[in-house]
């Protein structure tokens, strides 16, 4: 399944298409993961370029956003994604960095107060499709409408499965946590 026939829905399950070339999003955020040392992307990473670039052709968003700011070597991932989605035709203009951020909780908040700035609330999260749920739910405790644009992951063993599985329960929990009010915890 390309990422253009991937359902895109919000957490209330709603289709966030455009529709007849209207954004239906501010911005479409594409989260960092692991590039190479060389400025080249990880296989995740381009899958993730890729499905961002297609979010963008078909008019989901007139702006993106490259979120992450952790370093491989001497690469910034945010930086690669951006190159990624050159190469792939969207306009640099288009494109802002989020530059700061080491976790997905972080590409939330970070990315919330940028597109606060620009007066946006509403985005297109674009992630691994196994990584999704949980960044949704981040970007919508950042206070933005989410909604997800998967990058589908190739075929993987149980075992890796398994352990995406439990890593992602776990991180949600542990970013819900932080996310409560002092009192709450």
């Amino acid at each position: 399944m390309s990422p253009a026939d991937a359902p895109v829905s919000s957490a209330a399950g709603e289709d966030v298409r455009a529709l007849h070339g209207a954004p239906r999003a501010d911005a479409i955020v594409v989260l960092g993961c692991r590039v190479l040392p060389s400025g080249r992307p990880t296989a995740a990473a381009a899958r993730r370029a890729a499905a961002a670039a297609e979010a963008f052709r078909a008019g989901a968003a007139l702006r993106v956003v490259v979120s992450g700011g952790r370093r491989w070597g001497r690469q910034i991932e945010a930086r690669v994604l951006r190159e990624e989605l050159a190469r792939a035709g969207v306009p640099r203009e288009a494109v802002l960095e989020e530059l700061v951020s080491l976790s997905t909780r972080e590409n939330a908040e970070r990315t919330a107060a940028l597109l606060r700035r620009r007066g946006a609330a509403a985005v297109l999260v674009v992630t691994c499709d196994w990584h999704l749920p949980r960044a949704l739910a981040c970007f919508e405790r950042a206070g933005l409408r989410a909604a997800g644009w998967p990058a589908p992951s190739p075929s993987t063993s149980l075992a890796t499965r398994a352990r995406r599985r439990v890593h992602e329960v776990l991180v949600g929990a542990f970013d819900a946590w932080l996310a409560a009010p002092p009192g709450a915890r």
